[in-house]
């Protein structure tokens, strides 16, 4: 039991980690999915995204945009970040 409440203080941690980042988005509600397999992270700020263009950075980061408005970003290679 002990094991199972240190393992689930860990997570909480790293999860804790994120929030001053998450606040920072440009909308309130967002949205992940991650694909394990193909260690891929989609973040979304609007559902469904609609995106009219998309960006790639030299980082293997793709923005998505609908105008000049953010809507997502994919994140590739997201376990090494």
């Amino acid at each position: 039991m002990a094991k199972v409440v240190k393992k689930r203080k860990v997570e909480l941690r790293e999860i804790l980690k994120a929030v001053p980042h998450i606040v920072k988005f440009p909308t309130s509600r967002i949205w992940c999915d991650y694909d394990k397999e193909a260690d891929v992270l989609y973040i979304s700020f609007e559902r469904p995204q609609n995106a009219t263009e998309s960006e790639m950075l030299d980082n293997g980061i793709l923005l998505h945009y609908r105008g000049d408005k953010p809507v997502g970003v994919t994140i590739l290679e997201a376990s090494t970040r």
